[in-house]
């Protein structure tokens, strides 16, 4: 049945977007901070004056409302056989979801702002996954600036060290052809970095050493129930604000299929979920999730009132298929190094 809904979608995409070179068929990269001396910069900016701009930033705030019909999806596309790839468990153990995180970053407004992040297996355990507007910039022919993932990241305190990106990795049709069946990015980063006690930067260590990294799942059928974890921190249509950003939230439900005219994608899923979406966007959908790791199979890319109750229900996500896993393929596979 037709139903009519409210959903946060993201803004167009700049045409020009993700020209870099196509690292494998299909996948395109783009630098992050590529030199010892800039991703030396991202740090200070980050840890300038105790952490300020950590403390001072703000939802990233590219969605605008839309209202539109949400149909029935296809259903899962089937273009290859599912495939998984395991979690690696960090030094960090426990029971808490230690791969989530916020990844921070400048705007073409010049001031900070944050996502949802999540550690992902890799090769080098240097691999973070989130929505691929929450690493490209929709408003210039560029990544966005001073990018930055720190697991755990609660009230400004860094508990595993902040890990500078270095370079992205996404689908190309992404920013050619706009397409938000692929909106979804994964980043390498440098070693982390920890301040000591006499305020200087010391190296932290892989990042996949020190939390929980995520394993990974594509073309796997719809149903299946995920736990997704996220910072939601905006407010609802009626103005209530039931999540601050400050803390990781938890929502769990099945993945179904679903279309949503006015958003350019053919072929998205949905989860039930009480997400607002700033803040959320970016978040974990996590397969077979227990004691802090599962496997990645979903992220949020937009959230959707589907009742018209004023009131945020459903979040939505590109399907991982295969075209995701070479992504990921290309990205596990590359070096990153230290800042410090």
């Amino acid at each position: 049945m037709k139903r009519m809904l409210s959903v946060l979608v993201v803004g167009a995409l700049a045409s020009g977007l993700m020209t870099a070179r196509a690292s494998a068929a299909g996948v395109a990269t783009n630098p992050l901070a590529s030199t010892m001396t800039a991703a030396q910069d991202v740090v200070s900016y980050w840890f300038a004056d105790g952490g300020a701009n950590l403390r001072n930033a703000t939802p990233y705030g590219v969605q605008t409302a839309v209202t539109g019909e949400v149909l029935p999806g296809p259903g899962a596309p089937g273009d290859t056989k599912p495939g998984m790839i395991a979690p690696q468990p960090g030094g960090a153990g426990g029971r808490t979801p230690t791969a989530s995180g916020k990844v921070f970053f400048v705007t073409s407004d010049g001031q900070p702002h944050w996502c949802t992040g999540t550690a992902v297996q890799s090769q080098y355990r240097n691999l973070v996954a989130t929505a691929g507007h929450c690493v490209y910039d929709i408003t210039r022919d560029s990544t966005l600036a001073k990018w930055v993932f720190v697991p755990g990241y609660s009230d400004g305190v860094i508990p595993s060290g902040l890990y500078v990106g270095k370079q992205a990795f996404s689908d190309y049709e992404f920013g050619v052809y706009h397409d938000f069946d692929d909106d979804y990015a994964f980043a390498t980063v440098y070693n982390g970095v920890i301040a000591t006690a006499e305020g200087e930067p010391a190296d932290a260590g892989r990042l996949g050493d020190r939390v929980n990294a995520l394993g990974l799942a594509w073309s796997q059928p719809l149903g299946d129930r995920v736990d997704v974890f996220g910072y939601p921190a905006g407010a609802h249509p009626d103005g209530k604000r039931p999540y601050s950003g400050e803390r990781l939230e938890s929502s769990r439900g099945e993945t179904v299929s679903a279309a949503v005219p006015g958003l350019p994608a053919e072929a998205l899923v949905a989860v039930k979920s009480s997400f607002t979406g700033e803040g959320a966007l970016g978040s974990s959908w996590i397969l077979h999730y227990q004691d802090g790791i599962g496997h990645l199979n979903g992220i949020t890319i937009s959230v959707a009132d589907t009742d018209g109750d004023q009131r945020y229900d459903t979040s939505a996500s590109p399907y991982f298929d295969g075209e995701l896993a070479q992504v990921h393929k290309a990205a596990g596979s590359s070096w990153s190094g230290r800042v410090v």
